[in-house]
């Protein structure tokens, strides 16, 4: 169970997510189909880009887990395939990852 304490931070860290993203132009002004949204795939990797999927599926669903008091996951690995998904690009994506890292590592102390 995480405590209120660990759900603030995680939400602050979600807003600092988002405005990493907004910052590093990596936000769309209009959603992806409903179809692309509904991939089963890890990442939706087969219908959306990487950043579209944290702006679409990742951060809607952590901010409904936090506001509506359902369950968190037990452990987190988002940075990983952000690394993956962004190499060669690593320089314009820092900060974007470096925030993906402290929510993951959040997920490995809790």
């Amino acid at each position: 169970m995480h405590s209120s304490d660990f759900k603030q931070q995680l939400s602050a860290l979600i807003r600092e997510l988002r405005d990493e993203m907004q910052g590093a132009e990596l936000w769309d002004s209009k959603a992806p189909s409903q179809k692309a949204l509904k991939s089963t795939q890890p990442f939706a990797y087969d219908t959306l880009e990487f950043y579209q999927w944290l702006q679409f599926i990742f951060i809607p669903n952590m901010k409904e887990r936090i506001d509506k008091k359902k369950p968190l996951p037990n452990r987190l690995e988002v940075s990983p395939m952000a690394e993956e998904a962004w190499r060669g690009n690593w320089k314009e994506r820092r900060q974007v990852i470096l925030v993906l890292r402290k929510i993951d590592e959040m997920f490995k102390s809790a």
